[in-house]
Order: structure tokens, then C-alpha cells, then sequence
């Protein structure tokens, strides 16, 4: 019964999304009254459930204040960004491919989704919208495990007490070849929106996500975890930027400087402010990530209104950002909520070992579709890695796995469920406003869904067979 109870908001969740006919807020708010049997039987003895509401609320909101305000402060800098010319850009495969590359490099650098941000800007202006677009978007978090310079897989290396070099390297392995099945996908969606992609374009497509897996498992060998993403993608995006749309005069360099400077500047201060060892923050809860000044949505904030006063339009702008983010800040702090509530609580961890205790010699196995769904709940890997990673480096010990593998094999998984997850696809359907629902975006997305299971599973046999 426990099992049932644990599982009935993530199910009912599923059941009133997929249906298409209720949205993400409410279908959210249905979801946090069905948890609240499941949250007071997890309880331990005497601690008060309208006590631990009211705690674990007020984390929550600090939880999510951090991703709404890079989230706002990534679509402030999109617009305060954009360049002055308002031309039409033609829509093409190669050039849809190349935004969602540039989608992915920048998720790499900011994180919680910022890269999505900007490839639905990008998309919209060559006309591309709808699921379609929405499931683009989705796409360019490809890197997810390594985004915002990685403190997903920081946080979780620590909780399981293993050097993240090694767990960001042990993620690559299964990533790598997720990252290959992904053109397909693309190629459909693309179809779509009424680009279908020629049998050329799909070899070029196929061979720059060739590249691009190939150097997320040389850089997660060779680098530090937090450079492994926005490498991967700039050492393959930049030249074929510079190969197929070189700028031929005088003209396109200025027109592609002021397309592409702000985002190279706010990427130098973004490094800069990382490389800012011990700097000054805000840290209410010894458990939770601080809220620094070098913070991603603080440096976002900042360029960004740099940007806008430079702008004649710029406070038109301002309003047009704050507007647009309205929905996609409810649905995210809603599902962090819901993510603190199960977590915090223990809810969480006794369906993972609930899961676990039922599968027997399986056990192993339960631990790429615990990551994909603590990813799916939570949204980050931040809040992937805090309710889950303990648990999964556990039940990985526990299931005789290397120290080693289930730390790698859960950053790999839930980087997917964050991608896919209630909060990140609200988040792009409130951007796209333009009546997609995220059951639209997973119908078009979710070979990728199921890829990144049997990956994981094979990762896992393998890996405990070659250990």
C-alpha cells in the first residue's frame, strides 16, 4: 500500500498531463493534494505534517527562486540581446540544427534551461513554433548533465562520495551513444514544420553529432567536469558556423558579431565569475546549494541590463520578459515543490527502495529509471542529485555494483529526466505561448525517452561485466 501511495502523485501527474486536456499548473496542484497522504505516512513519529509543510515550502521557494531567476534572467538577456535588425531569417535543416547546437553550448554555461530559452528564440524568428519547435527546444538541453557548468554532478559527486571527474567520465560512456540516436528525432520534428531534411543534410547533421559524442567522452576522459559540455558543443558549433555560413563581406561580419558577441562576452564573464573561488553568499540551508554573488542568474541579470540600457526600447523589452515569464515560473516552482515535498519528507527514497526491494536480483537495473525520475520531478540535477543520489549510490553498493557506477549511471539518467521533465517542458510551452501543451513536445520526443533507458540498462550490465 505504501508503494501506491508513494507513486500516486508522479501517476496522476502523468495521467492529467497526458491527457492533453489539463495544464501543467493545475495538473501540478492536483498532484501536491494526492502527495499529501503519501508525505504524512513518510513521516517520522512526531514531527507534524503542517510543520513540515510550511518548512519544506519555504525551501522549496528557495530551491526555485534560483532556476526562475536564471531562467528570467536568460530570456531578459535573449531579448536584451537580440540584434536591432528585424529581417526574417530563412528556416532551414542545417540552420535549425546549428541553433540547437548554440541552444546546447549555452545550456552548458548557464544551465536550468536557459539553453531552451534561447533556441525557442532562435527558432521563432525563422518561424518555427508549436510542438515542433517545443520539442527542438527539448533537444538543445542534449547536454544536460554537464549544464550550468555542472553543479548537478558536483553536488552528486559529493553525496556519493566519489571524485566527479570520475563520475562525469562514467556519465559520457552511456551519453556518448544516447547522443547518436538523437538525429532521427530531430529529423521527424523537422518534417514537421515542414522542413524535410535531404539524405546530404542528414549525413552532415549525423557526422557533427558524431563529433560532438566523440568529444563528450574524449573531454569527460581527458578535461574537469565543468568544461565537458560547453566544449563539446563550441569545439564542434564554431567551425561549422565558420564552414557552411562564413561571413562573406563586410556586412555579414558585423551582422554575425552582433549575433554572436553578446552571447561570446556573457560566456567570458560567466567563466570569469566561476573562477571566483570562495566568493560572497546567501546560504539559509547548509544542505542546499548557496546563493552566490557569482550565481549564473545574477550574471545574467547584470549583462542583461547592461544590454537594455543601451536600448531605446529596452524597458518595452523588460516588460515583454517579465511577462513571458509568468507561466513558466508558476509551473517551476510548483514542481519544486512537489519535488521538495516527496524528497524531504522520504517519500521519494521509500518508493526507490521500494522499487528496488521488488525487483530482487534486478535491483540494479532500477537505477537508470530512478535518475530519469528524479530528474522528471525535480527538473535539475541539482534536485535530481539531492533526493536521489544517496539512494542510488546505495542501492548500487548494496546490488554488489562498483563504488563507482551508479553515481555516473544516475547523472547520465536523470540529465534526461531534467530535459524531459514537467517543469522544463511547461517551462517551453509558457515561452512557445502559443497553445502547445507538453504532451505535444514528449509525443514527438519520446524515442529518446525510451532510448535513454536501454541505454542505461546496457550501460549497466556492461560496466558491472567489465568491472
Amino acid at each position: 500500500m505504501d508503494i501506491l501511495l508513494q507513486a500516486l502523485p508522479l501517476l496522476l501527474l502523468l495521467v492529467l498531463l497526458g491527457s492533453g486536456r489539463v495544464a501543467p499548473v493545475p495538473a501540478c496542484l492536483a498532484a501536491l493534494a494526492a502527495s499529501l497522504p503519501a508525505v504524512s505516512a513518510a513521516l517520522p513519529p512526531g514531527l507534524d505534517l503542517t510543520r513540515f509543510l510550511a518548512t519544506e515550502s519555504v525551501r522549496a521557494l528557495f530551491l526555485g527562486l534560483l532556476p526562475v531567476a536564471t531562467l528570467s534572467g536568460g530570456l531578459l538577456f535573449s531579448l536584451a540581446a537580440a540584434p536591432r535588425a528585424t529581417e526574417p531569417v530563412p528556416a532551414s535543416p542545417r540552420r535549425a540544427y546549428l541553433m540547437i547546437l548554440a541552444g546546447s553550448f549555452v545550456e552548458s554555461v548557464t544551465g536550468f534551461g536557459v539553453g531552451a530559452v534561447f533556441t525557442v528564440g532562435a527558432l521563432r524568428a525563422m518561424g518555427i513554433g508549436g510542438a515542433p519547435g517545443g520539442g527542438m527546444a527539448v533537444l538543445s538541453l542534449w547536454l544536460a548533465p554537464w549544464g550550468g557548468l555542472g553543479p548537478g554532478l558536483a553536488l552528486g559527486a559529493a553525496l556519493a562520495h566519489r571524485p566527479p571527474h570520475e563520475v562525469s567520465f562514467v556519465t559520457a560512456l552511456p551519453h556518448a551513444v544516447w547522443l547518436l540516436a538523437t538525429p532521427p528525432v530531430l529529423w521527424a520534428l523537422l518534417a514537421k514544420a515542414g522542413l524535410p531534411v535531404p539524405r546530404a543534410e542528414r549525413l552532415a547533421q549525423l557526422g557533427m553529432q558524431a563529433a560532438v559524442a566523440a568529444l563528450v567522452l574524449l573531454l569527460g576522459w581527458l578535461m574537469p567536469a565543468e568544461t565537458v559540455g560547453f566544449l563539446s558543443a563550441g569545439l564542434v558549433l564554431l567551425p561549422a558556423l565558420w564552414h557552411f555560413a562564413p561571413p562573406r563581406n563586410a556586412q555579414a561580419r558585423d551582422r554575425a558579431l552582433a549575433a554572436i558577441g553578446p552571447w561570446a562576452l556573457l560566456t567570458v564573464v560567466l567563466l570569469l565569475a566561476r573562477s571566483w573561488a570562495g566568493a560572497p553568499g546567501w546560504r539559509p540551508y547548509t544542505d542546499l546549494p548557496a546563493f552566490q554573488l557569482t550565481h549564473v542568474a545574477v550574471v545574467l541579470w547584470a549583462v542583461s541590463l547592461g544590454f537594455l540600457a543601451k536600448r531605446q526600447d529596452g524597458h518595452l523589452r523588460f516588460r515583454e520578459a517579465m511577462l513571458r515569464m509568468r507561466r513558466p515560473a508558476a509551473a517551476m516552482l510548483l514542481y519544486v515543490l512537489l519535488g521538495r515535498w516527496l524528497a524531504g519528507s522520504g517519500a521519494a527514497t521509500g518508493l526507490a527502495h521500494g522499487i528496488a526491494a521488488g525487483l530482487g536480483p534486478l535491483a540494479p537495473f532500477a537505477i537508470p529509471p530512478l535518475g530519469f525520475i528524479g530528474g522528471l520531478l525535480t527538473g535539475s540535477g541539482v534536485g535530481a542529485a539531492s533526493s536521489m543520489m544517496s539512494v542510488q549510490a546505495d542501492l548500487g553498493l548494496a546490488a554488489g555494483l562498483p563504488p563507482w557506477l551508479a553515481p555516473g549511471i544516475h547523472n547520465f539518467s536523470s540529465g534526461a529526466g531534467a530535459a524531459y521533465s514537467f517543469a522544463m517542458t511547461a517551462m517551453v510551452c509558457g515561452l512557445l505561448a502559443d497553445g502547445t501543451r507538453p504532451p505535444a513536445i514528449w509525443r514527438g520526443v519520446w524515442p529518446l525517452i525510451l532510448v535513454a533507458l536501454l541505454v542505461g540498462w546496457a550501460a549497466v550490465a556492461i560496466l558491472h561485466a567489465l568491472a
